[in-house]
């Protein structure tokens, strides 16, 4: 009533508490495109494959690192647009989201959802929280959220990422049209990968799903969306879960789409892992010989797969042979959902909590994997922000993995591998002749740190991330 009498007298209230809550000279909006020169050269820098005492000169050309050659203390310090002088900071490859949800972003704190407030914390008050939260969406809202989180990734130094947004019965494509706006917005300073994706049942429900698939068809033929995903867990039964699995890979396969599965996301070891399933259908649909060129699937979540023994994952490994199969671990919201007490339990009893080892799967399966952020500021995850950096300095606890080859092991996981898993990149280590020049140069844009602030190894990145970095895509440093 309120919202309908201003605005009968030419006031927009969302507008107003917008205002209110971001600041008048600071109401999100477009971005502005850079029009900075590309690097020819950055001198004096430390890279991750170097030692702390060691210093390079990169030499930039057609958006990648053309040569890599020892810094020579005596030579001219040349000052121009196109040299940036590292002055002896770490500069590594950018980071990327392998798994982030950019529609329902930051629902929490933002007035328009004020009244969702979480009282419990576990999965189905999630669903229902985001559902109706759903309800209320709108293209300025989407914009202006996933706008945020882009902008507060870029400044983390993401340059890549896969986003998905959702498509069901009650919000039709709208979080797709926003997601396409702010792909185009963005482009040339963060390829945000977009992928459609099934949060709720595609066969579970009174038509037996026939809208649904109706919409995700339509949505996965638009220009411009690589990806589908879908959350098998939310079919009633193990049989609607394996029909869920076998029309994603089929719908992939037609279109040309990378293939995202929401996978096991439980703690039950009596519940049969969806995984199987999923490999023998990738093998009977034939995705090796039927899959577009550099398409790639994704298994996220997958707690289920931690109460695995070693044949388990052995067998696993030997299942997935050559599939380009890429599991992302997401320990923020895993270990927010999974492992809850029993309601008669005070919470001080032992009880498993889940998220995948990923570090040792690399290490000792030789499997794909990535960490990443999934939730920003919503039911499924309210803590947390937009750094991948973060993450991997979580996986130092979580993962128990605080070596210098483990830290190495968890930038890659935030960074080149996750890059890999979406089909963006290699999953190689450090820097090198050819390499995409996506970085970041870890310390102060206007100089170097104090000496005791400075990030020599990328161990010491991911012990403490420090917060100022200059971001370079293709060359380009970035405006944030």
């Amino acid at each position: 009533m309120a919202a309908e009498f201003l605005a009968s007298h030419g006031v927009n209230l969302q507008q107003e508490l917008t205002r209110v809550q971001f600041g008048r000279d600071d109401v999100p909006g477009p971005v502005s495109k850079t029009s900075k020169p590309p690097l020819r050269h950055i001198r004096c820098a430390r890279l991750p494959n170097g030692g702390a005492n060691e210093f390079f000169d990169i030499s930039l050309s057609d958006d990648k690192i053309e040569a890599i050659v020892p810094h020579n203390f005596s030579a001219p310090r040349l000052q121009h647009p196109q040299i940036l002088d590292a002055q002896g900071q770490l500069l590594a490859p950018s980071l990327c989201h392998p798994h982030i949800h950019l529609d329902k972003c930051f629902l929490l704190g933002d007035s328009k959802y004020s009244d969702l407030e979480i009282l419990r914390g576990d999965f189905p008050e999630a669903m229902q929280l985001t559902t109706q939260a759903k309800a209320r969406f709108e293209t300025d809202d989407l914009i202006r959220r996933g706008r945020r989180l882009i902008r507060e990734s870029l400044s983390a130094g993401v340059t890549v990422m896969r986003a998905f947004v959702e498509v069901d019965a009650g919000v039709g494509t709208k979080c797709v049209d926003a997601g396409l706006m702010l792909k185009k917005e963005f482009q040339g300073r963060c390829d945000v990968q977009i992928s459609v994706f099934a949060q709720l049942p595609i066969f579970s429900s009174p038509d037996g799903g026939l809208e649904m698939r109706r919409l995700i068809q339509e949505a996965a033929r638009r220009p411009d969306v690589e990806s589908f995903g879908t959350a098998p867990y939310v079919e009633t039964d193990t049989g609607k879960m394996k029909q869920n699995i076998e029309w994603a890979v089929e719908l992939c396969l037609r279109e040309g789409l990378h293939l995202d599965f929401h996978l096991d996301y439980n703690l039950d070891a009596a519940q049969e892992p969806m995984v199987w399933h999923v490999l023998d259908t990738l093998q009977k649909q034939d995705w090796r010989g039927r899959a577009h060129t550099g398409k790639t699937i994704v298994l996220s979540h997958c707690t289920r797969l931690t109460l695995f023994n070693r044949d388990e994952w052995t067998r696993l490994r030997e299942s997935i042979r050559d599939l380009p199969i890429s599991f992302v671990g997401l320990p923020t919201s895993d270990l927010f959902m999974m492992g809850r007490p029993e309601e008669e339990d005070d919470g001080c009893g032992p009880r498993v909590r889940g998220t995948l080892p990923v570090p040792n799967m690399i290490k000792s399966h030789g499997f794909q994997g990535a960490i990443g952020v999934n939730n920003v500021g919503n039911a499924f995850t309210p803590q947390g922000n937009c750094d991948p950096l973060s993450i991997a300095s979580l996986g130092v606890g979580v993962y128990q993995t605080g070596t210098k080859n483990d830290t190495q092991l968890l930038y890659e996981c935030v960074s080149s591998r996750a890059k890999a898993a979406i089909g963006c990149g290699e999953s190689s280590q450090g820097l090198g002749e050819g390499s995409v020049a996506d970085l970041i140069l870890f310390g102060r844009k206007d100089g170097p740190p104090e000496e005791y602030k400075q990030r020599k190894i990328v161990q010491e990145l991911v012990y403490s991330p420090p917060l100022d970095r200059l971001v370079v895509k293709g060359g380009v440093i970035l405006d944030i």
